[in-house]
């Protein structure tokens, strides 16, 4: 069983990191600054996704050591905030077309 979640966190990871990579691509070559905020926002938000995929595997499959577990809550932190601002940036840049 949890080599089934480990297997699907990490390819989730996957995902997200290439969809990350994909978005900040489109981001830095578009020209209209709406579709570049756009693109940035879905960046933000890929982004945010994969550090709380990678923080719930650092805080639940592993021993817990006091390094990996305060590591794993900063990058649960930073995934959340880039989260949230990725969303709220994503409804202003959707509500402007």
């Amino acid at each position: 069983m949890i080599n089934a979640i480990q297997w699907v966190l990490g390819a989730l990871i996957i995902l997200t990191s290439l969809s990350s990579v994909f978005f900040s691509v489109r981001s830095r070559r578009s020209a209209n600054g709406r579709l570049r905020g756009l693109y940035a926002a879905r960046m933000n938000v890929s982004m945010g996704l994969m550090l709380l995929f990678i923080a719930l595997i650092q805080m639940t499959l592993f021993s817990g050591s006091t390094v990996r577990v305060i590591v794993g809550a900063l990058f649960f932190l930073v995934g959340l905030f880039n989260l949230f601002a990725g969303l709220r940036n994503h409804s202003h840049f959707s509500r402007q077309g």
